[in-house]
């Protein structure tokens, strides 16, 4: 990964840093892909991030196939380049089909097969678009989901929507000769 940040080694790092650094590369994660790179110069930040992160992406009531469809819904809202390109295949392999996915980052509307991605993708793109749920969607995802299930994929977008903002704000790049998903603004 690179950033527009300074990169932090050894050398630089305060002990708070490092500490951080080391509990991220201890976790479910093992790596520092995505948004630690940055975070990390704030540990303050880091710490509860990663943790609210962990439980997002490992521990909702939301599963992975959905929240995936999530997040990639977010890394399109905010054409988030690092985000799609980490999520797109954990998407592919808990089965979110590439046709949905291409649909998706190219901003045509997706032929879904399973009610319940149909179900969040709506519940995405509505609050994306409009800022709101309307009462029928809510309705439906509360009476498919649950409240507390409702309540995670909320959380799940409002994580990874910081996510995105961190990539795109400090340009975090994955080392990939892969192309960009979203077309460069500048």
């Amino acid at each position: 990964m690179q950033s527009r940040l300074t990169h932090l080694n050894s050398d630089n790092t305060t002990p708070e840093q490092q500490r951080v650094l080391t509990k991220i590369l201890k976790g479910p994660r093992g790596n520092l892909d995505g948004p630690f790179l940055a975070w990390v110069h704030s540990p303050e930040l880091a710490d509860p991030a990663q943790e609210l992160g962990a439980y997002c992406r490992y521990h909702t009531r939301i599963p992975l196939r959905l929240s995936e469809l999530a997040i990639l819904t977010t890394a399109v809202c905010w054409q988030s380049q690092a985000e799609w390109q980490i999520h797109e295949p954990i998407a592919h392999q808990a089965g979110i089909s590439k046709q949905i996915t291409e649909a998706i980052r190219v901003g045509s509307e997706p032929v879904f097969a399973n009610a319940d991605e149909q179900l969040v993708y709506q519940l995405t793109t509505s609050l994306y678009n409009t800022k709101r749920i309307p009462d029928d969607l809510y309705q439906q995802a509360v009476n498919h989901f649950g409240e507390s299930a409702l309540v995670d994929l909320i959380g799940i977008l409002g994580y990874y929507s910081l996510v995105a903002m961190t990539l795109n704000a400090f340009e975090v790049r994955r080392n990939t000769d892969q192309p960009l998903p979203f077309k460069e603004a500048f």
